[in-house]
């Protein structure tokens, strides 16, 4: 006898399919709002931030329709484009932010120990060019990417980039673009380059210590921007 395979899920994916056959049976009815992240979970015992991708799950599938400031709604039925919310199945953004904090605080560290004085001197440079920009565009973006890929290039490993490359890229998902469009503010940038100008100074310092830490502080922080009340033990602390 052949069984039917069984898929894994990520808890936010568990969350959307609830609420799916919710809006099904009628539980949930078109045009009503959602509860309010903190009331779904705590009648689901969950943390808000598995809500939260949950809910932008729904969203990018169109079942239902996030209004910042109001709330959500459940869509139309002719409007639901994606009959499964399992979205961006492979992670969630608060897996790919912890591999990053994992990842990139060695990377700093590394970065503090190995970078040329011509990458330390492209380094300051490119703190500058970002400590310009003070709204969240395609040119802050630009130069963001420019600053955590040089930093793992300072490493002097090929396959750390390799790998630094392809974590970046892991933002531009459907997730994670979708979390920034509702819930980071404009002006992210300008409390982001603090953190830059931290990270940037413990590597010129080649204080590999203070770069690693600097660099967890700053993804948490991220973390922090898209999941507001998300505890501070999500990511990877300061070691």
């Amino acid at each position: 006898m052949e069984l039917p395979s069984l898929k894994a899920e990520r808890l936010y994916q568990k969350i959307s399919t609830l609420v799916i056959a919710l809006i099904k049976d009628g539980t949930f009815k078109q045009g009503q709002a959602l509860p309010a992240e903190r009331e779904l979970a705590k009648q689901l015992g969950v943390g808000r931030s598995s809500v939260r991708e949950a809910l932008i799950a729904l969203e990018i599938a169109g079942w239902v329709e996030i209004r910042t400031g109001t709330g959500v709604f459940v869509r139309q039925p002719d409007e639901v484009r994606i009959e499964s919310a399992l979205i961006d199945a492979e992670f969630s953004a608060t897996d790919l932010l912890f591999a990053r904090a994992v990842i990139e605080g060695e990377i700093a560290a590394l970065a503090a120990k190995n970078g040329t004085e011509a990458q330390r001197e492209d380094l300051a440079r490119n703190i500058g060019m970002l400590e310009a920009q003070s709204v969240n565009n395609a040119a802050f973006l630009e130069e963001d990417k420019r600053f955590h890929l040089l930093i793992s290039e300072m490493t002097g490993n090929a396959v750390l980039t390799e790998v630094m490359t392809v974590l970046w890229n892991k933002r531009y998902s459907p997730m994670f673009t979708h979390l920034e469009t509702f819930y980071a503010d404009e002006h992210i940038p300008v409390a982001m380059n603090a953190d830059h100008r931290r990270i940037g100074e413990a590597i010129l310092n080649r204080d590999a210590r203070a770069a690693k830490n600097a660099m967890r502080a700053h993804l948490r922080n991220v973390h922090r921007r898209l999941f507001a009340d998300a505890p501070d033990d999500v990511l990877p602390d300061n070691g």
